[in-house]
């Protein structure tokens, strides 16, 4: 394993030209990584590995096809959806279901109203529980508040960052009617086992698939593998309009309560119908969709054919490991390119002292999440509640906040994940991506000098 990780290692300095990395990574050192320790860390005063800067998100998709298709919708006067049965949100749902292999596609103004929209079309209300993941944006939590559901907290698999079935099934009981998984940087959950328990216990599956365009588990969409699917259009995303989002999905009678709960709760024929709030796509947003869906799967196998080149260099090496892939994935979306940190191989540095060094060769790798969901404040919020606690009786809320306890997760969060934005970076070349595997080898062969930063 070690010889043929210093092989790859030897590969990369030849597609990258440097001839002296060449002879100093040609020389045999009986199995080990090889040592540049000749070349001096950025931060300490050497040069860095890379001075280029990174494609810029998401101006770097804006073209003329975008511009005119903005330009003609200012111009037609047309700005909200309901001014025409054929606008450019419609028309943008049509395309976005073909696109996924769905039959329906619902347009809202976010990922979060999304999710929110689905909670809501389920009859998820007070009283009733929803498992999902602490490690994920709090619009996935909201949706639930926005109902007035309890969020259930369940920990992670610490190698995927994803929801540990074995921890979801421990925290289903009989006020639980859904589970929402996550999948985190648009990699595949272990939909197979969460599928299992939601069939078992005859709950309801709505997958956060917000960072999850195109990718595929087992022969399926992510987002067809649940009753629904959600997805975020914001400006961060792989497909973007500054604020937007979907829902797609084949049971005809939910999709059109999705449409009538975020349609201010009037349907399709114009009946007022139930509750909801106003979640309407509008047309601007349509019309940037629109403007960049025809090179949206282009871009989407770039990045999975450079994660995978990325995975084939790291490969047999133990200081930073790429986010664990369940049987049966076939594809990511590679929001982000996730890694654990491995301080042991690095002298027991801190992961912030290797993120400085890194960052200095000119390859910024970060952190994602900052903490927890289970430890911010909206936990004691909602339980301090006069609604929380006439729901829910104080011996539950007393467990709930027992339980919110998730290790694997704290351990992600404050100790392991290092990220690389996979929305712009992974749309770099071959010599892009060996800048990343370089950087990383050159700091580990300095690990020795991470205590001095």
């Amino acid at each position: 394993m070690k010889n043929e990780f210093t092989r790859r290692r030897f590969l990369t300095a030849v597609s990258v030209g440097s001839i002296g990395a060449i002879v100093a990574q040609a020389i045999p050192s009986f199995g080990k990584p090889i040592s540049t320790k000749a070349d001096k860390l950025a931060i300490l005063g050497g040069s860095p590995v890379r001075t280029k800067d990174w494609p810029k998100w998401p101006s770097m998709i804006v073209d003329d096809k975008m511009l005119e298709s903005i330009t003609n919708t200012t111009k037609s006067g047309i700005w909200s959806r309901i001014q025409s049965p054929s606008g450019t949100v419609v028309t943008f749902e049509k395309e976005y279901a073909k696109l996924m292999g769905t039959k329906y596609c619902v347009g809202t103004g976010s990922g979060t109203q999304a999710l929110a929209t689905c909670v809501e079309a389920m009859g998820i209300g007070p009283g009733d529980e929803v498992i999902t993941s602490p490690y994920t944006d709090f619009g996935t939590i909201s949706a639930i508040l926005t109902s007035r559901a309890l969020p259930v907290l369940a920990d992670l698999d610490r190698a995927s960052f994803q929801l540990d079935p074995a921890d979801v099934a421990k925290k289903i009981n009989k006020n639980t009617k859904a589970i929402i998984p996550v999948h985190m940087m648009g990699m595949p959950c272990d939909m197979q086992s969460i599928m299992a328990l939601a069939k078992k216990h005859n709950l309801r599956v709505i997958e956060d698939a917000c960072q999850a365009n195109f990718a595929r588990y087992q022969g399926k969409q992510l987002g067809t593998i649940g009753e629904v699917g959600c997805f975020s259009f914001q400006a961060s995303k792989q497909i973007s309009c500054g604020e937007g989002g979907a829902i797609i999905g084949s049971d005809e009678a939910l999709m059109d309560r999705c449409y009538t709960v975020q349609n201010h709760g009037t349907d399709r024929k114009g009946s007022n119908v139930t509750i909801g709030p106003k979640y309407r796509m509008n047309e601007f947003e349509g019309a940037i969709l629109l403007g960049q869906l025809p090179g949206a799967k282009e871009r989407f196998n770039l990045r999975n054919e450079n994660a995978k080149y990325l995975a084939s260099k790291l490969k047999g090496f133990k200081g930073l490991v790429p986010q664990k892939q369940y049987a049966g994935t076939e594809s990511g979306g590679y929001y982000h390119y996730a890694m654990s940190y491995h301080k042991e191989h690095f002298k027991n540095a801190d992961r912030s002292k290797f993120l400085k060094a890194i960052g200095a060769e000119g390859v910024k790798l970060s952190p994602y999440i900052a903490k927890g969901l289970h430890g911010e404040p909206w936990v004691e919020h909602i339980l301090g509640l006069p609604e929380y606690k006439e729901m829910y009786t104080a011996a539950r809320l007393q467990q709930y906040r027992q339980e919110l306890k998730c290790p694997n997760c704290d351990a992600v969060v404050n100790e392991e994940m290092v990220i690389l934005s996979g929305v712009n970076s992974l749309l770099g070349t071959k010599q892009d991506m060996d800048d990343v595997i370089n950087a990383i080898m050159k700091v580990y062969d300095n690990r020795d000098k991470l205590a001095a930063i």
